[in-house]
């Protein structure tokens, strides 16, 4: 990743699969974009309508229940969008226009391998448009009970990336509590996080049916929980890959910043709705960041600093 420029893919590149709340059937084609486009999805398929573009922006968040959704629920959406948002920010994609003729993204196996192995068959291109970072310079936090989500900066010169550091704690002994901290770049995305997938709870399967969601959830797509065990016959991928995908899913909603962030993420027992809530919060108040220059040097450990706006999610 050249962290000065911005970027791009070198080719288009094709994918179908269904989606996991909806078991629509979706075919997605990511095109390469210009510079300063950013992520735009571009629904095609609706009936008696035109296509529509919506930007992979927070403030086209609609819904932020069991995945993310952006877009017009009158006219056109897109649901289940963090997967793909978090393999173009973790391999440091700026600008693609993903065209897709469905109401969701494919949920493929429940992770984001097949989006990276999709933008690496595509390739990579470096544009010569310069990259801008949005840099948190004065920590903003959401709360909604015991959970907590915040942005906070990062100290020192060198501090030109994202960090960040997730713990959960559920009942299950399965899961239990979990805690990973993670410097965002390709090859800790592709080796960490990428791989982690979704989860859920068979005891949840029924209420999640009649309320219109997990139509096209399957042992092929989700690990599922029952009681204390893993239903699935190949176990897990990582001891923690909870935890894992829980990081997967804050990198898919903060890639809504519309630009990469330099600074820290922190979640204790977060989920789509804070993560959104805390990029809104970002947002609100000028005066906690600034957009800089790329530096072309690595990110470093920092510690959180000042105290800031506290807003409840």
């Amino acid at each position: 990743m050249n962290l000065g420029r911005q970027t791009t893919l070198r080719n288009p590149a094709i994918l179908s699969g269904f989606g996991v709340h909806s078991n629509a059937a979706v075919t997605i084609i990511l095109h390469p974009a210009e510079a300063d486009t950013g992520i735009v999805f571009r629904r095609t398929g609706l009936p008696g309508h035109a296509a529509r573009e919506i930007a992979a922006h927070w403030s086209r968040v609609t819904m932020t229940e069991l995945c993310t959704m952006i877009g017009d629920n009158t006219r056109a959406s897109i649901a289940t969008i963090e997967h793909l948002l978090a393999a173009f920010l973790g391999l440091g994609i700026d600008n693609v226009l993903v065209e897709i003729d469905g109401p969701e993204v494919p949920i493929m196996d429940g992770s984001a391998a097949r989006f990276v192995d999709l933008i690496d068959d595509a390739g990579i291109e470096t544009l010569s448009a310069p990259c801008r970072y949005i840099k948190v310079i004065k920590p903003v936090r959401v709360e909604s009970g015991q959970a907590f989500c915040e942005l906070r900066p990062t100290e020192g010169a060198r501090a030109t990336g994202l960090r960040l550091d997730v713990d959960i704690d559920f009942a299950s002994s399965v899961i239990g509590q979990q805690r990973k901290t993670v410097d965002l770049a390709p090859t800790i995305f592709r080796r960490e996080l990428a791989r982690a997938r979704t989860f859920g709870f068979l005891a949840d399967v029924e209420r999640l049916w009649k309320a219109g969601f997990a139509l096209g959830a399957s042992l092929e797509n989700t690990v599922a929980l029952q009681s204390d065990r893993v239903l699935n016959p190949e176990g897990l991928r990582y001891a923690d890959e909870f935890v894992r995908h829980k990081i997967l899913d804050a990198v898919g909603d903060l890639a809504l910043a519309g630009r990469r962030i330099i600074g820290l993420f922190r979640s204790h027992c977060g989920g789509h709705r804070m993560n959104v809530a805390v990029l809104r919060a970002l947002f609100s108040d000028p005066s906690a960041f600034e957009y800089v220059d790329a530096l072309p040097v690595r990110p470093v450990a920092a510690h959180p600093v000042a105290t800031g706006v506290v807003l409840s999610a």
